[in-house]
């Protein structure tokens, strides 16, 4: 069996995104159709981002970018970024295609001027499809967001406190000043 490509490229446009096929496996959040049309507004908002992984025509995996939801406390801080999605098809997980999605977006040095969020929640995890309990897939994702430079954070957000294995995830850029991160902490505990 000869080696399948995978290409990774983003940020790319609306209509590029459209373009493409996506697969039909790239259904967690909601049907795929829906899904590719809910990545094409990403798109379109100020500092949405939207990466992709594809094996030719097909979209096999993506993570997306945008700056939180305006009632968001992680609003308050210019600097803060949310990764808001990362999926991978189920044909496609265990090759390397989200660590590697990952790994080609955090190697643009424009990420360093940012402190990316991510907050995991337990509800929005595929445990069935992987085989995984609630413990070892946050094991796993502690690993997945760790190898791009990701750390849990200690907040007191309601969301993630719901269950024990709900998680903050913070990236903090090299070119974010000292009295940002402080800023983020402080926002983080509920302190401001």
């Amino acid at each position: 069996m000869s080696a399948v490509e995978i290409v990774m490229e983003g940020p790319v446009s609306g209509d590029c995104l459209l373009s493409l096929q996506m697969s039909a496996g790239l259904n967690n959040f909601r049907p795929f159709e829906k899904q590719q049309q809910a990545l094409a507004v990403i798109c379109g908002f100020d500092a949405g981002r939207v990466y992709v992984a594809r094996s030719e025509k097909e979209i096999v995996g993506y993570v997306t970018f945008h700056r939180p939801d305006e009632y968001s406390r992680w609003h308050r801080h210019p600097r803060v970024l949310e990764l808001g999605g990362v999926e991978v098809s189920p044909g496609w997980r265990g090759r390397g295609v989200g660590s590697g999605l990952l790994l080609h977006i955090f190697n643009d040095d424009c990420w360093e001027d940012y402190i990316v969020i991510s907050t995991e929640y337990f509800r929005h995890w595929d445990t069935a499809g992987t085989g995984l309990d609630i413990w070892g897939y946050r094991k796993m994702l502690d690993g997945f967001f760790g190898r791009a430079g990701f750390m849990p954070v200690s907040t007191n957000d309601p969301d993630i406190l719901e269950h024990p294995a709900n998680v903050l995830m913070a990236r903090v850029g090299s070119g974010v000043g000292w009295d940002d991160v402080m800023d983020f902490e402080e926002i983080a505990t509920g302190r401001i």
